[in-house]
């Protein structure tokens, strides 16, 4: 449907009176919102009687801030001591030789010690520990806890000082 001049005469009565163009397009019929746009731009009807936006929202003054004593800073939890593992050469076989992809059996520890490039590569070869693929020594060295868990555990008291921040 085109432009005809009461159509714009229409458009420019609704534009003035501070109707949106969505507004407009649903009372002029056959136009969208971007055509009614496009058309009030052409035409240079850039001012408006009253705004189309809604009014701004009053700013909220600030809470006054009380100080007092802060809360308990977190502190990092208790170090735990770092896993000394001496360093273990692979066991030897009765042959001399260390323990291989070829001799390795469940029973042995199968942790890589080397280079797997280096000709001297190979795995400790001691008795696993349990049901880890690994012996003791290596098993603590393989098996740490994740970091997540150990921010787990302190979860509760950072929700305590969350809540107790929120409440001031």
């Amino acid at each position: 449907m085109g432009w005809t001049d009461e159509r714009v005469a229409l458009l420019r009565k609704l534009w003035t009176e501070g109707l949106s163009a969505s507004q407009i397009a649903k009372q002029l019929g056959g136009v969208t919102r971007n055509a009614v746009i496009g058309k009030v731009h052409r035409l240079g009807l850039a001012g408006r009687a009253t705004p189309s936006r809604p009014a701004k929202r009053p700013v909220r003054a600030a809470r006054p801030r009380i100080v007092g004593p802060s809360a308990p800073r977190l502190r990092p939890p208790s170090a735990v001591p770092a896993v000394v593992i001496p360093d273990l050469e692979p066991l030897r076989l009765e042959d001399g030789k260390a323990a291989s992809v070829l001799t390795l059996n469940e029973s042995m520890c199968k942790y890589p010690i080397g280079d797997p490039n280096d000709p001297n590569f190979a795995f400790c070869g001691r008795a696993s520990f349990g049901s880890h693929p690994y012996c003791q020594d290596h098993a603590r060295l393989a098996y740490q806890p994740s970091q997540a868990k150990k921010r787990r555990v302190n979860a509760p008291d950072e929700l305590r000082r969350m809540l107790r921040l929120a409440s001031m």
